[in-house]
C-alpha cells in the first residue's frame, strides 16, 4: 500500500508475473496482475486510482491530503510499529499533529519493534526521559514531535518549557499532544507561557496521574480551574511552585491541601488572589509531611503566620519574604504556637513585622533551629538578637543583611553567646556597625566559628578586628570585603591572635591593605591558602605576587584586579615551580602589557579561567594569541 501511495502520476506501470506470496499486500486486483514500481525517490502522491471495466485509470492532481482527518487517524492507529509512526509524523505538520493526538490506548499494533535513540532526549537518574525547551524551540510542533518520539520508550517523564512571555508559541494544543502520549509524566515546569490556559493543563490532569512536581511561573491564563483539576487527579504530587500567576488563588490551595496528602514542599510567590483563606486551608489540611514552606509577596496577614506556628509540626524549612501586611503580632503568635519544634532553617526578608519581641518569640518556639537568615529587617535591634541567641543554643549558621539597627554590641553579643555551636556568621551591609570605643571583657573564645563574613560594614574598624581575633581564633574562611575603615595596624593585630589555618581569604575593596599585610598573611598561612582575593586593593604591588609565588603551593584562585602590579609580578608567578593556579584575574591592571604574553601562556598550562578585562595595555592581537594558545581556558577580555 505504501508503494502505491508513493505513485506521483509521472511514473510508468509495469505488469509483472504473478507473485502469490506478496499479492495480498497490494490492491485486490485479479490474481494474474501485480503492480511494480522501479526504485525511485519517494514523492508525494498527486494522483488517485479508479477501477473500471477497462482496468486501472489514473486521475491527475488528486492528493492523499483530500482524505479527512478521521480516515488518516484510523490508518495511523493501525500502524504496526514505532518506526512507521515516526516516519509518518515526519511527512507534514498535519500528519505530525494527527500522530501526536493518538494516545497509547488508541493504538492497534503487534509487538513493538526495537527503537533507536531519540534526539535531544536526556535520561534522568531515576530512569525516566527528560526534555527542556527554551525560547524559539518551545513550539506546539516540537511538543507534538516529542510526544510521538518518546511514546515507545515509556513516554516523557520530565518536561521543562521556558517560553518567551511576549511571543509564546506553545498553546493548549501542544500540552494536549503531550498528554495523549506521555501518561508517565512526573515533572512539569512551565515558565513565561502567556498562551497556555486551563484547557492544556486539564488535559495533563486527565492522564498524568504519576505527576510529582508542578512548577508554574508567569502563566497568566492558568486559573484555579486547572490547578484544582491537577490536585484532584495527581495524588502523588510532592512539590508545587506557583509564581506570578494572577488567576490562581485560594481555591487552588484548598484543593492542594485536600487532595495532595504526599505534598512535601510548597512555594507561592506574587499571586494576588492568594490570601489567608488559602494558606489556612493548605496548612490545616496537610500537617503530616509538608516540610518546606515558602511564601513571598502575598496579601496575607498575621492569621497565616499563626497557622504556620500551630500546624507546621512537620516543617523544617520556612521562607517568609516581602509580607507587607504581617505585623509584630504575627511573628509573636507564630513563635508561641509551639508547632515549630522541628524547624531547622528560617529565612525572613523584607518583613517590617520582625521586631525584638517577634524574633525572641520565634527563638523560644524553635529550639532546634540550625540556620537563620534575616534580611532588611528594619526594626530588629541588638536586644532582640541577643535574646534570640540565649533562647536558641544550637544555631550553626546566622546571616544578617541590611539590618541597620544591629550595632557592634549586638554583633559581639552574638559571638559571646555562641561559643560552641555557631560555625558560620555573615554580616552584610549593616550600617549600624561602628568601631568599639572600649574593651569588652572576654572570658573565653569561640572555638566553633570557622567561616566569617563582614562585608560592606563601613564602620567596622581596627579595634573591632583586633577583638575579633581574640574571640574567633579558629577561622578558616574569611571575607572582609569593603571594610574601608581597617588599615595595616588592624590587620596585623588580627593576625597576631589567629591560630587556625586560613583556606580562603577575601579582602577585596580594602583600600588600606598593604604589601606588608599580604606578606604577613602569606608567611603565616601560605601553606594552606587556596583562595585569595585582593580586588581593588590599589596599594598591592609586585612584592605581594613574589611572596605568593614562593610560598603558596595550594593556591588555585588569585584575584589582583585593579592592583598596582606590572608584567614583572606576573613573571614571578610564571617562574614559580610549585604554583598551580586555576583562576587568575588581573582585570583593570593598567600596567600589565603585551610583554607578559609568554608568562600568561606559561600560567595557562593549569588555568581554566583568566580575566584580563580593561587591561588597556594588552592589544587585541595579544588577546587573540592567548585565546589560540589557551584554548582550554575561559578568557574574559
Amino acid at each position: 500500500m505504501s508503494k502505491l501511495f508513493a505513485y506521483s502520476g509521472r511514473e510508468d506501470f509495469f505488469p509483472v508475473y504473478p507473485n502469490p506470496k506478496n499479492s495480498s499486500l497490494f490492491l485486490s486486483l485479479p490474481h494474474h496482475v501485480d503492480v511494480y514500481f522501479p526504485p525511485r525517490k519517494r514523492s508525494r502522491m498527486s494522483s488517485s486510482i479508479e477501477f473500471g471495466g477497462e482496468g486501472v485509470v489514473l486521475k491527475e492532481d488528486v492528493s492523499i491530503e483530500i482524505l479527512p482527518d478521521e480516515c488518516l487517524f484510523e490508518i495511523f492507529r493501525r500502524l504496526s510499529g514505532d518506526k512507521e509512526r515516526r516516519a509518518c509524523a515526519g511527512v507534514s505538520k498535519r500528519w505530525l499533529m494527527l500522530m501526536s493526538n493518538i494516545s497509547c490506548h488508541d493504538l492497534i499494533s503487534e509487538d513493538e519493534m526495537a527503537t533507536k535513540e531519540i534526539e535531544d532526549i536526556e535520561i534522568e537518574s531515576d530512569g525516566y526521559l527528560s526534555r527542556s525547551l527554551e525560547g524559539k524551540k518551545a513550539t506546539d510542533l516540537t511538543l507534538a514531535a516529542i510526544s510521538v518520539g518518546t511514546a515507545s520508550r515509556g513516554g516523557l517523564g520530565k518536561l521543562v518549557i521556558r517560553g518567551n512571555y511576549l511571543v509564546s508559541k506553545v498553546t493548549d494544543l501542544g500540552l494536549g499532544a503531550i498528554s495523549h502520549r506521555c501518561q508517565s509524566l512526573r515533572v512539569l515546569s512551565l515558565w513565561n507561557l502567556s498562551s497556555i490556559g486551563d484547557e492544556g493543563l486539564c488535559e495533563i490532569a486527565k492522564v498524568s496521574h504519576q505527576l510529582e512536581k508542578l512548577d508554574l511561573c508567569r502563566c497568566p491564563a492558568i486559573s484555579d480551574k486547572a490547578v484544582v483539576k491537577i490536585a484532584m487527579s495527581c495524588p502523588k504530587l510532592t512539590d508545587i511552585s506557583i509564581e506570578s500567576c494572577a488567576k490562581i488563588g485560594n481555591a487552588s490551595l484548598r484543593a492542594i491541601g485536600q487532595f495532595c496528602p504526599n505534598l512535601k514542599s510548597i512555594m507561592i510567590k506574587d499571586c494576588p488572589l492568594v490570601g489567608d483563606e488559602g494558606i489556612v486551608s493548605l496548612l490545616s489540611l496537610n500537617t503530616c509531611v509538608m516540610n518546606k514552606v515558602k511564601l513571598q509577596a502575598l496579601n496575607v496577614s498575621d492569621v497565616s503566620l499563626a497557622v504556620i506556628g500551630h500546624y507546621g509540626k512537620a516543617v523544617t524549612d520556612a521562607v517568609l519574604t516581602d509580607l507587607k501586611n504581617v505585623s509584630e503580632k504575627g511573628f509573636w503568635v507564630m513563635g508561641n504556637g509551639q508547632g515549630l519544634q522541628n524547624l531547622k532553617s528560617l529565612t525572613i526578608s523584607s518583613c517590617n513585622g520582625v521586631t525584638d519581641m517577634g524574633i525572641e518569640s520565634i527563638g523560644k518556639g524553635s529550639p532546634n533551629l540550625k540556620h537563620l537568615s534575616l534580611r532588611k529587617c528594619s526594626f530588629l535591634s541588638d536586644k532582640g538578637m541577643v535574646s534570640f541567641a540565649k533562647a536558641v543554643r544550637s544555631l550553626e549558621c546566622l546571616q544578617l543583611e541590611e539590618c541597620h539597627r544591629i550595632t557592634q554590641l549586638g554583633f559581639f553579643g552574638i559571638l559571646l553567646n555562641y561559643r560552641k555551636s555557631l560555625k558560620t556568621l555573615s554580616l552584610i551591609n549593616c550600617l549600624g556597625i561602628k568601631d568599639m570605643n572600649s574593651e569588652l571583657p572576654i572570658s573565653a573564645s569561640s572555638g566553633s566559628l570557622r567561616s566569617l563574613t563582614i562585608r560592606n560594614c563601613y564602620g567596622f574598624g581596627n579595634r573591632n578586628l583586633a577583638l575579633l581575633g581574640k574571640l574567633c581564633p579558629q577561622l578558616q574562611n574569611v571575607d572582609f570585603g569593603g571594610l574601608v575603615g581597617i588599615d595595616e595596624c588592624g590587620f596585623l593585630a588580627w593576625l597576631q591572635n589567629c591560630r587556625s589555618s586560613l583556606v580562603k581569604m577575601d579582602v577585596s575593596g580594602c583600600a588600606n591593605l598593604t604589601d606588608k599585610v599580604v606578606s604577613s598573611i602569606i608567611e603565616r598561612y601560605g601553606s594552606t591558602l587556596e583562595m585569595l582575593n585582593l580586588d581593588g586593593c590599589s596599594n598591592i604591588t609586585d612584592a605581594s605576587l613574589t611572596s605568593i609565588a614562593n610560598n603558596c603551593p595550594l593556591l588555585s584562585d588569585l584575584d589582583v584586579s585593579k592592583c598596582s602590579i606590572t608584567d614583572s609580578g606576573i613573571a614571578s608567578l610564571a617562574r614559580a615551580k610549585q604554583l598551580s593556579l586555576q583562576v587568575f584575574s588581573v582585570a583593570g591592571c593598567s600596567s600589565v602589557s603585551n610583554k607578559c604574553l609568554a608568562d600568561l601562556i606559561k600560567l595557562g598550562e593549569t588555568l581554566v579561567g583568566l580575566n584580563i578585562q580593561h587591561c588597556n595595555a594588552i592589544s587585541g592581537s595579544t588577546v587573540d594569541l592567548l585565546v589560540e594558545k589557551l584554548w582550554r581556558c575561559d578568557i574574559l577580555s
